[in-house]
Formats: C-alpha cells, sequence, structure tokens
C-alpha cells in the first residue's frame, strides 16, 4: 500500500473520533477546529483516493466512514509518531545536558528503575561492580524514596527508585563542546574474554516507539552478571555517529570526563570505517556507549522485578551518590 500523508492520517483520525459517516464539510470543519486547513473540495479529493485504498468507504447521503484497514494504518502512524517521540526525546535530554568536563559540575540525564522498596539494598549490591566498570555511563547513582517525585512520576508507596546516568548524557556533553552526535540505534553487543566482539541485535531508533534496551532487560536477553565475573557475555550498548572532523577533539572530551567517573564509552571507530561489523557513513565515525541501565540489567539477572522508565529526568550531578560510598 503507498505510504499516505499527514493530510489523510488527520482524515482518518477525524472518521475514527466520529460515530457516525461523515460528509467533507464536516470533515473540513473538525480537521480546522484541529488546526489542520483543507478546502471542502480537497477534502473530497483525499477522501476518494483513500477510498482506492481501501482505508475508507462511501455510505451514500451521510458520508463515508473509516475501515478496518484505515484503522490499521492509522495506528501504524501512532507508533511513528512514537518513534518520533523517542528521536526528540534523545535531541532534549542532550541539549538539556550541561555537564562541565572542566568542573564536574551540571545537569546530566537519568534513567529511573523502580524495584520492591525490601530488595533495595540487595539490588545496590548487584548493580556495584557493574557501576564500577565501562559497562556503565557512571558509577554516580541517585537513590528516589517513596512519594518522592522524579521527572512526571512519583515513586510508589511500595517501592524505591534507583537513578543512573543515562549514555545520552555523553552525547549532550560532546554537543556542548560543538560535536553533534547522532543516536542510531540500541542493541546487544557480544564480549568474549573481556573484548567487545559484535552486535547481536539492533533496533533502530527510529522503528520502535520504546527504548530498546528497556525492552532487552525485561526480555531477559542480557547476561551483564557473567561478563563481570567471566568476560563473557551480552550487554546492553547503543550505536551513534559524529562528524570526522571532530574525532580529535571527541576523543580529548572523552578522556576528560573518566576522572569524572563518567565513562561507558566502548570504542571510537576511525574515519568512515565499520565498527564491531557495523558500517558508519562517509565523513562519520562510529561509537559505541555501554547502556546506562545495565546495572538495572543485572538487577533483573538477580530475579528482583524493575520497572525502568530511560531518559526520565535530569538531575545535577553534584546531587548523585558514589556507589562507593554507599554502606551496604
Amino acid at each position: 500500500m503507498p505510504e499516505i500523508d499527514r493530510k489523510h492520517v488527520a482524515i482518518l483520525r477525524v472518521l475514527e473520533r466520529a460515530e457516525r459517516p461523515l460528509g467533507a464539510g464536516k470533515v473540513a470543519k473538525e480537521l480546522l477546529s484541529h488546526g489542520v486547513e483543507l478546502t471542502e473540495r480537497a477534502v473530497r479529493y483525499h477522501l476518494e483516493y483513500m477510498d482506492r485504498l481501501g482505508l475508507t468507504e462511501p455510505m451514500g447521503r451521510p458520508g463515508r466512514r473509516i475501515t478496518d484497514a484505515g484503522r490499521r494504518e492509522l495506528a501504524e502512524a501512532r507508533v511513528a509518531d512514537k518513534s518520533s517521540l523517542v528521536f526528540a526525546h534523545l535531541e532534549a535530554f542532550a541539549y538539556e545536558t550541561t555537564f562541565d568536563v572542566e568542573t564536574g559540575r551540571g545537569r546530566v540525564a537519568v534513567n529511573v528503575s523502580l524495584l520492591p522498596a525490601d530488595a533495595g539494598r540487595q539490588a545496590l549490591r548487584v548493580m556495584r561492580p557493574v557501576l564500577n566498570s565501562r559497562m556503565a555511563t557512571s558509577r554516580r547513582i541517585r537513590i528516589y524514596q517513596p512519594g518522592e517525585w522524579v521527572g512526571n512520576q512519583v515513586v510508589p508507596r511500595d517501592s524505591v527508585g534507583i537513578g543512573t546516568v543515562c549514555s545520552v548524557t555523553i552525547n549532550g556533553i560532546l554537543l556542548k563542546r560543538g560535536i553533534p552526535v547522532q543516536s542510531l540505534f540500541g542493541g546487544l553487543l557480544a564480549i568474549e574474554s573481556h573484548t567487545p566482539r559484535r552486535f547481536t541485535e539492533m533496533v533502530h531508533y527510529g522503528w520502535t516507539s520504546l527504548d530498546p534496551i528497556v525492552v532487552f532487560i525485561k526480555s531477559h536477553s542480557t547476561s551483564v552478571t557473567q561478563v563481570m565475573a567471566t568476560g563473557t557475555g551480552i550487554i546492553g550498548a547503543s550505536f551513534r555517529e559524529f562528524p570526522t572532523v571532530a574525532r580529535s577533539e571527541a576523543m580529548s572530551v572523552l578522556e576528560k570526563i573518566i576522572p569524572w567517573g563518567l565513562s561507558g564509552v566502548v570504542a571510537v571507530g576511525s574515519p568512515s570505517c565499520p565498527l564491531f561489523e557495523v558500517e558508519v557513513g562517509p565523513g562519520r565515525c562510529g561509537m559505541v556507549i555501554s547502556a546506562g541501565l545495565n546495572p538495572i540489567a543485572a538487577v533483573e539477572e538477580a530475579r528482583i522485578p524493575t520497572r525502568s522508565h530511560a531518559m526520565a529526568a535530569v538531575e545535577d550531578f553534584e546531587h548523585l551518590t558514589d556507589i562507593n560510598e554507599l554502606s551496604l
């Protein structure tokens, strides 16, 4: 079926909300109230086109109604809208990151994971070795108590929230230095003998309305704990690109964040060369970053249930606590 444009999607939404068939004039009026300006004649033309696609059907004088095929098309359009929202979140949280590599101060993006309150201490013990490795974005976390607001949600009474630094923070740090980073996909990275080898699964951010790493964690596709113990297994990671001309500056910035306990960069590729068997565009460098939620993946592997929200909030870096300063 040919791809339909936004005008068609808007018309389908009007018809879906209607309790009865609508004529072109009524559709045009409803569209105008939603900020879409089309003449009655233009609406009639689009409706006739959608009739041929089987998305709408004429009901005589009362007008037209949406078909089952039209509803399916509208559902797919909504998923596409949500996928665009994932990209918008990535860009927004990178922009809101203000961390300064010289002072170690500023705001960073955090993921928030909710888990049973009585499992909080055990979860932190499981997370500590991962947070101290390069499989996490930072060894700093924030603990949210029941009833506390974080982002646009409140921690339930029977839960505790754990904030981990999101890897999009690195995008933001580089962006502040004038280096634009494009996030391409989240996936599963195979580690063999402590060496990253290849992506076994990849989900492009434009293909999903959910954060891929959250999905991989809940489907128990990782083996972060095994990697920590044996050096072999599967971790969450993301693939990004930035302009080749900025490589030297990017490498300098990535070195400067390490003393502040920020890491997670698995590898930076050579100009226009594949990285872990993933092709890179001309004039671009690939970069692979460990998922900020890998510590939570280890918690799930320990059979502690979690509910994670990637890119849930931004926090002042100085308000986060080094995991090694907590008494566990």
